[in-house]
């Protein structure tokens, strides 16, 4: 080595060792003014909370008691004219030496005494509100252009996010007498007191009272907060010290929900960021899973167990779960694709959110399919034994910005299926005579036969082609052709709900409304309609009922009027004929009043002529697809529409109609407040998806299912037109309702063909 070069290596060992004897004076200084510090960053942040939170935050004291262990008293966060947020009488933290010298705070011990922690509502107040409303810097300006085409990325708040939450989360923990409370309104309460909670050597034990001594759950398990793995189960026991439901009573009582479960399980195996994702691989369990809520299902529903291995994916703008994770139900697994994505800010395409579902199983053992469907959820299906393997495939994209794009593919693939014997209800027994018992607003209004022994009972080739070509126009031209369902209406059916931002529009065919009056409660629920689908495809697929049976039996069974039932009813009921001697203007006003059959007569004046308003548009619309169809003669008139007479004792029944506001519409209802009425007390299906997804109410009270291929809709206010009213409108208000009247039609008729294709 020359003289130069060991000169140099003195003379960098002299600087490092400068360097190094600097930091230690340093460190020696913030050492001894650490106290001074520490007070300072505290005062730094009280009067940042107060600033910009309006948090009245107190610590009693402060200090260190270790080298990275600190040591806090008496602590109170009260919001500014709100109820106290919390009270902790002591806390002691440790943290983690070496993250803090990279700048990140990760906890390596907790000790917690005696805290409080409540979340308070007064009237449309919370003492939380501070989350959600956070004060403006009074010293910004709007004066700066504003980027607005730069996008946060999600992976990164997500990762950040979660790293947050876990860093916080102790190798050492131990909790004692730490409430949370929630108060509502009408001073609902609900208490959780944690007795203790703790986590040593990476297992974990806790004791939970839930309401005083209502009942006492445990969180126990193992806890890896180094290696981010944690492996956790929830249980309850009661009073005696025996196993019990997890149950909180409070969910029950303000949403009318209720939930309960033997055990929760859930378990975080990994959480990596790579390639621009962030991902999070876990899994979660549940085993005696009860739910009930009106919306749902009729009883109580059981899950005994279901579980899913799920690998979450979080990129720059969209979230989603991965094709790799499992869904187990029961005897049963699925495979799971969800995927949600925000439309580019940057992008001037007209992008909007993306949505993304997929769910698919391998060929199954049907009994076991059968055997995993939750009790109390499909009742009729019940007992049902069965043969064979069952594939099920489901595909839907649905693009904000494109709502008619919508794609939406389902599909229950069958390998040698067959039923071996039927479950609680048969569906074969519609093949023979039967009695049918119609309900109205839950209660029955009688019970009709349905075969010959009633007069009014119709066999189907006694019954006017007319009538059965102008209802399956109108309804279900496909029934003969598809096997249940018709998967292009009900595409149709999502982007019209979607633009319409209500339930405007059904999907239902004939098969599915024939189910749902012969089978089924008239309970509206998401189960039903489950159920519903579940048993139109075990009829179609294996043949239970012939297509001309269930034709039959649907045109003897519908409702067309008040307490009018069947096709040999209303022909006699409107018209004094028998079904087979109906012509074509009778036909199509029959099939034009089954989606609101309690309006019928609400569309005649009192000569017994039909209203030109609101029911010409809507022959023409028929006829014309009829004609085209061959299956009428083409006219250039309205079809029938100036041959209909109403029963002479019926016209004075007949309200006299303003001829003022006589018009030629497709779109418009008369009021019919016995109809808007909901009959199920407002806890339908509908409701329940209206209120969930904060959709505005719709004035149809009718559900999805009751929705007609076409259907009249209540017209919408023209920007700039009153509402009608005994005065005399102008003629830019007349020519701006025709325009706007031809517009809907054009839609209405667009509709029907695209769904009868």
């Amino acid at each position: 080595m020359t003289y130069r070069q060991r000169k140099a290596i003195r003379i960098a060992g002299w600087v490092f060792l400068s360097i190094f004897l600097l930091a230690l004076v340093g460190a020696g200084v913030a050492y001894s003014k650490r106290e001074t510090l520490l007070k300072t960053a505290l005062e730094r942040g009280i009067r940042k909370a107060k600033r910009d939170y309006d948090l009245d935050v107190k610590i009693g004291s402060a200090k260190f008691t270790g080298l990275t262990s600190l040591a806090f008293t008496d602590i109170s966060v009260v919001p500014e004219k709100r109820d106290s947020l919390a009270r902790i009488q002591r806390v002691e933290l440790e943290v983690r030496f070496w993250p803090l010298l990279a700048g990140k705070i990760g906890l390596s011990g907790m000790t917690l005494e005696n805290g409080l922690i409540q979340v308070i509502k007064r009237d449309s107040l919370t003492n939380i509100d501070f989350l959600l409303h956070r004060k403006r810097d009074s010293t910004t300006t709007d004066s700066a252009p504003v980027e607005t085409t730069r996008r946060t990325n999600l992976a990164d708040v997500t990762e950040n996010l979660i790293d947050n939450i876990l860093s916080k989360i102790p190798d050492d923990l131990n909790v004692s007498n730490l409430e949370f409370r929630g108060v509502d309104i009408g001073n609902d309460t609900i208490n959780l007191l944690t007795q203790t909670a703790v986590i040593k050597n990476e297992n974990v034990t806790s004791t939970i009272k839930l309401n005083g001594n209502q009942a006492t759950w445990h969180l126990a398990g193992t806890a890896d907060p180094g290696d981010r793995e944690y492996n956790l189960a929830l249980y309850a026991e009661g009073q005696n010290g025996r196993p019990q439901p997890i149950d909180i009573p409070y969910i029950q009582k303000k949403y009318n929900l209720k939930v309960q479960a033997d055990t929760l399980r859930a378990e975080l195996r990994d959480v990596d960021r790579s390639g621009g994702q962030f991902r999070l691989e876990g899994a979660g369990s549940v085993r005696n899973l009860r739910i009930n809520h009106p919306a749902i299902a009729r009883t109580d529903v059981l899950v005994s167990s279901a579980a899913m291995d799920a690998n979450l994916f979080v990129g720059e703008n969209y979230v989603g779960i991965d094709s790799s994770s499992t869904l187990l139900l029961g005897e049963v697994s699925a495979r799971p694709f969800v995927k949600y994505t925000l439309p580019d800010a940057a992008s001037s395409t007209g992008q909007g959110k993306l949505y993304d579902v997929q769910l698919h199983t391998d060929p199954l053992d049907a009994q076991a399919l059968f055997n995993s469907f939750p009790q109390g959820l499909f009742e009729s299906l019940e007992g049902m034994q069965v043969s064979g393997k069952l594939k099920y495939d489901l595909s839907f994209q649905f693009d904000t910005a494109l709502p008619d794009s919508v794609k939406f593919n389902s599909g229950l693939t069958q390998e040698d299926f067959r039923v071996i014997k039927m479950g609680r209800t048969d569906f074969a027994a519609i093949n023979k005579p039967f009695v049918y018992t119609p309900y109205e607003k839950g209660k029955p209004v009688r019970d009709i036969i349905v075969g010959p022994e009633n007069p009014d009972y119709t066999p189907i080739n006694q019954i006017s082609p007319d009538l059965r070509n102008a209802l399956l126009t109108s309804e279900d031209y496909n029934f003969f052709t598809h096997n249940g369902f018709n998967e292009k209406a009900f595409r149709v059916s999502i982007a019209t709900n979607f633009k319409e931002k209500s339930f405007k529009r059904g999907a239902s065919t004939i098969s599915m409304q024939l189910v749902k009056n012969a089978f089924l409660s008239r309970n509206k629920t998401l189960s039903r309609k489950i159920e519903e689908i579940l048993i139109v495809w075990l009829i179609e697929n294996e043949h239970i009922v012939s297509k001309e049976r269930m034709y039959e039996v649907y045109l003897n069974i519908i409702e067309w009027g008040r307490n009018i039932y069947g096709i040999g009813e209303a022909a006699r009921y409107y018209f004094a004929k028998s079904p087979a001697d109906l012509n074509l203007g009778e036909s199509i006003f029959l099939a034009f009043v089954v989606p609101r059959p309690k309006a019928a007569l609400n569309w005649f004046v009192p000569d017994g002529t039909l209203q030109v308003r609101n029911v010409r548009g809507y022959f023409k619309l028929i006829g014309r697809i009829m004609a085209r169809r061959g299956l009428a003669t083409p006219d250039s008139g309205a079809y029938g529409f100036y041959d209909v007479r109403l029963r002479q004792g019926l016209r004075r029944e007949v309200a006299p109609i303003d001829s003022l506001f006589q018009g030629d519409s497709l779109m418009t209802d008369p009021v019919d407040p016995d109809i808007d009425a909901d009959e199920e007390g407002g806890n339908g299906i509908g409701n329940f998806f209206r209120r969930l997804f904060k959709g505005k109410k719709t004035d149809d009270s009718r559900t999805n299912e009751e929705q007609p291929t076409v259907q009249p809709d209540r017209p919408e206010a023209l920007p700039g037109v009153p509402a009608p009213a005994d005065t005399v409108k102008t003629r830019k208000q007349l020519r701006q309702e025709k325009r706007e009247r031809k517009r809907r039609e054009k839609e209405a008729q667009q509709a029907l063909e695209t769904s009868n294709q």
